[in-house]
């Protein structure tokens, strides 16, 4: 088996799996967005944080990673992706064309967020998620290092974001202005 998987947000800059081949790709249909609350990764159960998913979207297109498994060692990467990813279920596992930067057309395992999971918060404003991002933490660090190394992998990757552009600079000016209040 060949297995691609596609990565919009923590996997470009931490896939945690050896990749024969990696490239920026492209997958229509969806957007990349902070529509699930996190309470293990970046947040608690009592403070939920935030993390990408994929949100279906017509007429959208979001960039992204696209890479190949080591060979011989995929099923033992689609069980690590499982364990990271599926940790509550509020992802769904599903399998779609991504264009490769050098024209390919391959599928992908893509991790999609279920709306109907309690999780999912679609709804949020930027303002929100900002306020969220700027204060939650949880298993593997604070949220915003989450955001922040997202966005720094997209501007090295060429990719422009301008929401997560804009979640960046207000996250860091909410952190600012904490950092310059005292009690």
């Amino acid at each position: 088996m060949v297995l691609w998987v596609f990565g919009y947000g923590s996997l470009i800059w931490n896939p945690g799996f050896e990749a024969e081949e990696r490239q920026v790709a492209r997958l229509e249909g969806f957007a990349r967005s902070f529509c699930m609350r996190s309470v293990h990764h970046r947040g608690t159960e009592g403070n939920p944080g935030l993390v990408l998913a994929l949100d279906r979207m017509p007429g959208q297109v979001c960039a992204g990673v696209a890479f190949r498994a080591a060979r011989s060692r995929e099923a033992e990467v689609l069980a690590y992706l499982r364990e990271r990813e599926m940790i509550s279920s509020a992802y769904r596992e599903e399998h779609h064309g991504v264009t490769l930067s050098d024209g390919r057309v391959v599928e992908a395992l893509s991790f999609v967020i279920n709306r109907g999971h309690r999780q999912y918060c679609g709804e949020l404003l930027l303002e929100e998620q900002a306020q969220i991002i700027a204060r939650a933490h949880g298993g593997r660090g604070p949220n915003t290092e989450y955001l922040y190394n997202t966005v720094r992998h997209l501007a090295e990757m060429g990719v422009n974001d301008p929401d997560l552009d804009w979640l960046d600079r207000r996250v860091r000016a909410i952190e600012a202005g904490a950092a310059g209040t005292s009690d």
